[in-house]
């Protein structure tokens, strides 16, 4: 025998007319949750049948209604609550951002199959695994994936993470809340350095550290002696190489010698003797001297050890040599100051690691290239 609360209920989902469907949904909140428990297991299952099936015949309104509803409460309705969840996006949301009845794969399967305005609601979600995310970076718009990388209680996985840094490039919107990511790697933020904003770059290099590996400069600085000494083509670059090098393994290379170099105009000299310091390869170190923005030249030069009292100086030749003499104002050359003065020599180090060994710095450059 079934409850008469129940069998109220029966009453209004037979009754087609618009007030009664609204008195059922009005009145399933309080039948369910009650703290007398009034509606036995067999009452619920055959109440969440009922509910089933008038889901598909009552009009938007209602669902809505009924979506809040079960969005604000515990009912366990799973059936019920999908079914919602895979309606139109205005009466899906609620479900689709709070719910916890859509488990993982009812999810996965609304992402795939459903709209980016469902996709949207998804990504709202509070603690998306890194299934979710990833579903969501394969099948949302720009505007789901930047809806995720603001919800910082979202888990990427580093496979989601690289993919959004190298769209970073072409999607200026992902930039900032990357990079406002706890969890985003330091050598991915160093990938984002040749492509993101001043005020990006100098985001990246205050808030994710980089320790140097020894290893890995002893084995590039190997590397590069061996391409040197491979190449047979005296070229001025070549020729300037040797000599850095030369000087280096008789302990003569010295920053004044660069700067002595910088100031004759012998600049193949003294990028290639900034590279053999802060080992890295020619190819790198003359990007880094390209790089119109100074912020790199910073970095390189706090690498090497260059002294503050040296470094505005050995700046401004190094615009002079580059630009032919273009004036920088003082306010440019305060904030590369201030951002030498703000980069750790440690951090700087490891910086020049991520950029000489990954090829994303050297696709960066080749698009860089083609905007100059």
């Amino acid at each position: 025998m079934i409850s008469k609360e129940l069998q109220d209920l029966l009453l209004l989902a037979k009754d087609k007319s618009g007030q009664s469907r609204a008195r059922l949904v009005e009145n399933i909140t309080d039948l369910f949750l009650s703290d007398d428990g009034r509606l036995s297991e067999h009452e619920r299952a055959l109440m969440s049948d009922i509910l089933g099936k008038l889901v598909s015949q009552v009009e938007a309104d209602i669902k809505k209604e009924l979506s809040k509803v079960l969005a604000d409460s515990d009912l366990d309705l799973p059936d019920v609550v999908n079914q919602l969840a895979n309606d139109e996006a205005e009466i899906a949301r609620p479900l689709l951002e709070k719910s916890s009845l859509l488990k993982d794969p009812e999810l996965i399967e609304i992402i795939r199959m459903r709209t980016d305005e469902h996709r949207m609601a998804i990504a709202m979600r509070d603690e998306l695994s890194e299934n979710i995310s990833n579903a969501l970076v394969e099948f949302g718009n720009e505007d789901v994936i930047e809806t995720l990388l603001n919800n910082h209680d979202a888990t990427l996985s580093k496979r989601a993470m690289e993919y959004l840094v190298a769209e970073s490039r072409r999607v200026d919107r992902f930039q900032e809340p990357l990079l406002r990511r706890a969890d985003l790697p330091g050598d991915l933020a160093y990938r984002m350095y040749w492509w993101v904003s001043a005020a990006l770059r100098k985001r990246i290099l205050s808030d994710f550290d980089l320790d140097p590996v020894v290893f890995e400069r002893a084995v590039r600085r190997a590397a590069n002696v061996a391409m040197v000494d491979q190449e047979s083509e005296q070229s001025t670059y070549i020729k300037a190489q040797q000599l850095v090098r030369r000087m280096a393994e008789s302990g003569e290379l010295s920053i004044q010698f660069l700067l002595n170099a910088l100031r004759q105009q012998r600049v193949a000299v003294f990028v290639a003797g900034m590279g053999e310091l802060g080992c890295v390869n020619f190819q790198t170190s003359w990007r880094i001297f390209s790089d119109t923005g100074g912020e790199s030249f910073a970095i390189l030069a706090k690498a090497v050890g260059i002294e503050r009292s040296q470094f505005a100086s050995i700046y401004l030749l190094v615009v002079q040599a580059r630009d032919g003499g273009a004036p920088k104002s003082p306010g440019v050359v305060k904030e590369i100051l201030a951002l030498f003065d703000a980069t750790s020599e440690e951090n700087a180090r490891g910086a020049l690691q991520v950029w000489q060994r990954d090829s994303a710095y050297q696709e960066a450059i080749e698009e860089l290239d083609k905007v100059v």
